[in-house]
């Protein structure tokens, strides 16, 4: 019985070839003379079909990565360039309509005013008698968390790349090994030169898994970390607003109070 599974499994290869189990183009698998027999193509072309999903799986990760990494950066620095906008119109207009008016349409800044405005409005029309306070800080807080969710999505995608890259790339050597094995064991020559191009180009595939997985590693912890800014910077904007809306436009931020002035210096006392 071992003897069919081994028989079986060295006639796999050839079989799957004969029978056009591939992904690749045949005119790329035909060897030429004075052609390198080892690299990346005629690993897969000797791997089969299972090297050749594996390694467009982690293509597609790779993709992946590299478009979440330039949207959300493009998302980010959207963002960051609305709060330089609030620094330098919201604050000097007399009241917060005419502060919104003067951000952008959709910024996320502009969404925490009015969605506190419109709450302070409609905080009237309650019957059950809420806390004025605790209706508007519950309002802006479900916007914050709003803006946060939209700049955190794909990051779970990065994380997951980085933690299953590897392991998809093992996968690919093993399965290559394994083949390269079974055909060497077919052929009957086991020389160092026979073995070490096989399992050579086997080991390809771990390197593919590490290069698909570190950039999606430091992408996803450097993404995360301006996220972090900009929630912090969100919820100092909205405190602001709140106590701005609680105070009816008396209380401003703390950066835009009036310098006291210094006191007088005390005079000398006589002898």
């Amino acid at each position: 019985m071992f003897n069919l599974i081994a028989n079986a499994a060295a006639a796999a290869p050839a079989a799957a070839h004969d029978a056009g189990m591939s992904l690749m183009p045949a005119s790329m698998c035909v060897k030429e003379e004075g052609q390198n027999p080892y690299g990346l193509v005629p690993a897969l072309c000797e791997g089969g079909i299972v090297s050749q999903v594996t390694f467009l799986v982690l293509l597609i990760m790779f993709v992946g990565t590299l478009y979440i990494l330039f949207t959300k950066l493009f998302e980010q620095n959207k963002v960051i360039g609305q709060g330089k906008a609030v620094d330098a119109n919201f604050w000097r207009a007399p009241t917060l309509a005419d502060g919104a008016s003067k951000l952008e349409k959709n910024s996320a800044y502009r969404q925490v005013v009015e969605d506190g405005l419109r709450a302070n409005e409609e905080h009237n029309k309650l019957t059950d008698p809420v806390e004025a306070h605790d209706w508007m800080h519950g309002t802006l807080e479900r916007s914050q968390n709003h803006i946060n969710s939209k700049l955190n999505g794909g990051l779970a995608f990065l994380a997951t790349v980085g933690s299953t890259a590897p392991f998809v790339g093992l996968f690919g050597t093993v399965i290559g090994i394994l083949r390269a094995l079974v055909k060497i064991g077919a052929s009957g020559q086991a020389s160092i030169d026979t073995v070490a191009g096989p399992v050579g180009e086997a080991l390809i595939m771990t390197a593919i898994g590490l290069i698909v997985a570190v950039p999606a590693v430091l992408a996803f912890n450097w993404l995360q970390s301006r996220n972090k800014s900009i929630a912090r910077r969100l919820s100092t904007f909205s405190n602001d607003v709140l106590g701005s809306i609680m105070s009816n436009g008396q209380v401003k931020p703390a950066s835009l109070a009036p310098a006291k002035a210094a006191a007088p210096a005390a005079a000398p006392k006589k002898a």
